[in-house]
């Protein structure tokens, strides 16, 4: 049986859900490593989430990050994923 699945996201302004904290930050790349959606970029020696509007809030970043560098909060205006099967 085929099931599909649909991502979506609720409206409403999302903010800065996810933050880095640069001064625990070493640079290893693996919160970009692991997110499926290309959401952490390297800015310059460190690593940032730049694009928000794709992150499905997984939380993936987070638990991998062996130095608690990556800081994930809940988002603002009613905003998160929704998923919808079918």
């Amino acid at each position: 049986m085929k099931v599909d699945m649909k991502v979506d996201y609720y409206p409403g302004d999302t903010g800065e859900f996810i933050k880095v904290d640069e001064e625990k930050c070493t640079g290893c790349g693996d919160c970009a490593k692991f997110c499926t959606r290309n959401v952490w970029v390297k800015d310059g020696e460190i690593y940032r989430p730049k694009n928000l509007k794709d992150c499905a809030e997984c939380g993936a970043c987070w638990n991998i990050c062996d130095f608690d560098a990556v800081i994930f909060g809940e988002p603002k205006g009613g905003t998160g994923v929704r998923f919808e099967f079918g």
